[in-house]
């Protein structure tokens, strides 16, 4: 019964978000038609994120480790367990001028492809020419000051429960050759609530709880120092990840 519940509960999620795209998706598509309106379709979508989760009973609690300036632009590096983690992200940054990157399955997804085809940037890993000419777009969009959310894992693990991937060197190169600041942002129990797209396991009402960590500056850096940067943030929050299991199973 409770797995039946749980599978309900997704498709009641599934039908909140698609029918609140389609209620604002006019507004979407009017600031999508030029760069210059960008920042209002993000603060859209930060709304559209906020309502349809919360339709179904789920909310969104973040634990600031230091207060972020927001007028710096930074790369933003969250774990990745779940769909939702794109909400969440949506949700915490708090400037207009932000796109996420990601896989390129998303600019076909119905609820996400218009994102994908204009504000964010699609990545396609299975082709290098087509991988280096999307990193090339965000380091432009970084160089022009839009903040940039990217999942270092690359994909949501395929085990469950999710554990903590390797990281990709992209996010860490770029941080350094640009000199930005990253963001390490540890989604605690995101998995908990809805676990990849919540086919599998169904989702349930509840608070995702999402740390944010202090932003690491990389002015100092070379580029000899990427593996060493990578390797930090992933110590970092697999840490933060530990101490949460701890907490958990101690509570």
């Amino acid at each position: 019964m409770k797995m039946i519940l749980k599978k309900v509960h997704v498709y009641l999620y599934m039908f909140s978000v698609g029918v609140s795209y389609i209620i604002l998706f006019p507004f979407f598509y009017f600031f999508s038609r030029k760069p210059s309106r960008y920042k209002y379709m993000n603060a859209l979508r930060r709304v559209w994120g906020i309502v349809s989760s919360f339709c179904v009973g789920i909310i969104y609690s973040f634990e600031v480790e230091q207060p972020i300036d927001w007028s710096k632009t930074y790369i933003i590096c969250p774990n990745h367990t779940s769909n939702l983690d794109i909400t969440a992200m949506s949700i915490f940054v708090k400037t207009n001028d932000c796109c996420f990157m990601g896989k390129q399955e998303l600019a076909d997804f119905f609820v996400t492809s218009l994102f994908f085809r204009t504000v964010d940037v699609p990545v396609d890993r299975k082709s290098k020419i087509a991988s280096f000419r999307a990193f090339k777009k965000v380091m432009e969009r970084l160089e022009s000051g839009v903040t940039t959310i990217i999942f270092p894992e690359a994909t949501i693990p395929d085990h469950y429960p999710p554990e903590l991937k390797e990281f990709k060197n992209g996010p860490f190169r770029m941080a350094i050759e640009l000199k930005i600041p990253i963001i390490p942002v540890t989604s605690l129990n995101i998995w908990e609530i809805l676990w990849d797209d919540g086919l599998k396991y169904g989702s349930k009402p509840g608070v995702c709880n999402i740390f944010v960590h202090k932003p690491i500056e990389t002015a100092h850096l070379t580029i000899d120092d990427a593996d060493a940067l990578r390797d930090e943030v992933h110590a970092i929050i697999s840490n933060k990840l530990a101490e949460h299991d701890h907490r958990r199973t101690n509570s």
